[in-house]
């Protein structure tokens, strides 16, 4: 079994692309945000995208809750099959997801700057984080079923003819169908207030679910046209090097806007070793 992996940060299109991945390398599953894919049908699993808040949607996204895994695994076992596309905001969160379910950590990790422009990117940001508007790649009839309050809209997914030789099977089938959806934990104000205790809790659920080593001294913000600049003071036995810490600060900006619905402009971290 060969587990491939589509890594990008939150609102670049990952979604949206996962499905002409999945084709382009024959693979017939997909894990995205806590659901288990085939095709053009949800198996298992629970959206995060249904979630109320951002701890919860952390969970769900990572499999965190017993049952929810359990059903997902059942799911697989029945599946007979020799590759599955996990996506995910890191590579970090993509090991992590396969981890939990008994997968095969990933052997091919693909960056969405590999098959997406930056003009691309750019516009599925904006419409992120101005609409706050997620895709799920499945049929709008199938989210509809389970998730009936949170479908926004349908949208088509064109194959350019010139990608039709690379997948034959697909030439009587020009087009996919996603749905774009607004999440519950997306419907907020432009500019989310909130206290700097909870922002100490949103920041502690991130960490643990990096890895389970800090403590969060202090966290504060400031907010300006909504976007937000964080400061972070951590607690930790061990030491990191630069790149660890940029690391770090990556996962945390991506985390906080896919399920805080934070704006992040930057995150000034500072991380402090006891050992």
């Amino acid at each position: 079994m060969k587990t491939y992996a589509l890594v990008g940060r939150s609102g670049t299109g990952k979604s949206f692309r996962a499905q002409a991945v999945a084709n382009k390398h024959h693979i017939p599953l997909i894990i995205d945000d806590g659901l288990l894919i085939k095709r053009d049908s949800i198996l298992a699993g629970r959206s995060a995208k249904q979630d109320p808040n951002f701890i919860t949607a952390v969970k769900t996204a990572l499999f965190q809750d017993r049952n929810h895994r359990d059903e997902v695994l059942k799911a697989l076992s029945r599946e007979k099959f020799r590759k599955i596309l996990i996506l995910g905001t890191s590579e970090k969160m993509v090991h992590k997801i396969a981890d939990r379910l008994n997968l095969a950590p990933p052997s091919k990790i693909i960056y969405i700057e590999d098959i997406a422009t930056q003009d691309e990117i750019d516009t599925a940001l904006r419409v992120r984080l101005i609409e706050g508007r997620h895709v799920i790649p499945v049929p709008t009839l199938q989210v509809t079923r389970s998730y009936p309050t949170i479908v926004f809209d349908s949208i088509k997914v064109a194959i350019k003819k010139t990608f039709l030789p690379v997948f034959p099977f697909l030439k009587r089938k020009k087009q996919t169908e996603n749905t774009l959806v607004q999440p519950v934990f997306s419907k907020k104000e432009t500019e989310l207030k909130v206290s700097d205790a909870a922002l100490m809790q949103m920041i502690s659920q991130c960490l643990y679910d990096w890895r389970n080593i800090f403590k969060v001294e202090s966290a504060s913000y400031s907010i300006m046209d909504g976007l937000y600049t964080l400061r972070v003071m951590l607690r930790t036995p061990e030491k990191f090097t630069a790149e660890e810490e940029e690391d770090i600060r990556e996962y945390l900006v991506d985390s906080l806007e896919k399920y805080g619905g934070l704006i992040v402009d930057s995150i000034r971290l500072k991380i402090e070793s006891w050992g």
